[in-house]
């Protein structure tokens, strides 16, 4: 496939990865993820049903494994050990799944990475068998050491989890991004497709987000947003935008030639 995603090992058309939380029901589940031309999903052990309760719905009748690539998260986990027991039941469920989204959170109030617990977790996880994309601050030192450690992916936020707020600091995702031989992907803050589009002019390998499209008022027409401003913000990335002149007009059309001129 021209221009893919390569996530550890395994090509991927789409840069756009997208929860399954906080929608209203499955139905609405797999409409928002069918229209945002998702292939990887993410999904919350702890919060979503995938097996551990046989007499509720389970999201994998919605989104069947066949058809999507899961990413199961540590989602509500606030320390290493939580976390990974919490990957160890997901790999059982999901029939020895290995491909897992780390986070271990600091504080109930922001949701903002703990990093000290989130690299004792990852060293373990790593070193048994999964292979690891891992939330953490948008600090170049932190991802480095994850990259180190032998994640496949980091995923630095652009602003809190849930808070919609955009790219608050675009020039330490550069750092990271600059640095980096892993993909870099968004993750927690974006709120519009504007945001999306501009962590992919960034050269943002992907954006993962969930609360941006099931929080919209019509989450399926902002899933399919979503998926052009991917799109349009990997290709404005790869085309090279033009410098920026401060206070320096430069005319559309060429001065010279123009009709009627000598």
């Amino acid at each position: 496939m021209e221009d893919a995603l390569i996530i550890a090992g395994q090509a991927y058309r789409s840069r756009l990865l997208v929860g399954t939380g906080k929608y209203k029901d499955f139905d609405e589940t797999r409409r928002a993820v069918e229209a945002s031309g998702a292939e990887i999903v993410t999904v919350a052990i702890r919060r979503t049903n995938i097996g551990q309760d046989p007499k509720q719905p389970s999201l994998l009748d919605a989104l069947p494994p066949s058809k999507y690539t899961y990413l199961p998260n540590t989602a509500g986990c606030f320390t290493a050990d939580e976390a990974i027991r919490t990957l160890r039941l997901a790999r059982e469920l999901l029939d020895g799944h290995s491909l897992v989204k780390l986070e271990v959170l600091g504080d109930k109030d922001t949701l903002f990475p703990n990093m000290p617990e989130t690299l004792k977790a990852a060293e373990v996880l790593v070193k048994e068998g999964f292979q690891v994309m891992v939330y953490c601050s948008d600090d170049p030192i932190q991802a480095k050491l994850l990259e180190g450690i032998g994640c496949v992916a980091v995923m630095p936020l652009a602003s809190l989890i849930g808070s919609g707020m955009g790219i608050l600091n675009p020039w330490n995702l550069r750092l990271i991004i600059e640095k980096a031989t892993v993909p870099v992907l968004v993750d927690a803050g974006v709120g519009t497709a504007s945001d999306a589009a501009i962590a992919m002019e960034l050269g943002c390998d992907g954006v993962l987000m969930n609360t941006a499209i099931a929080g919209a008022k019509d989450p399926v027409l902002m899933a399919g947003a979503m998926k052009k401003a991917v799109e349009a913000g990997r290709e404005a990335y790869l085309a090279g935008r033009m410098p920026k002149k401060f206070y320096s007009a430069s005319p559309s059309s060429p001065m010279t030639g123009m009709i009627g001129s000598k």
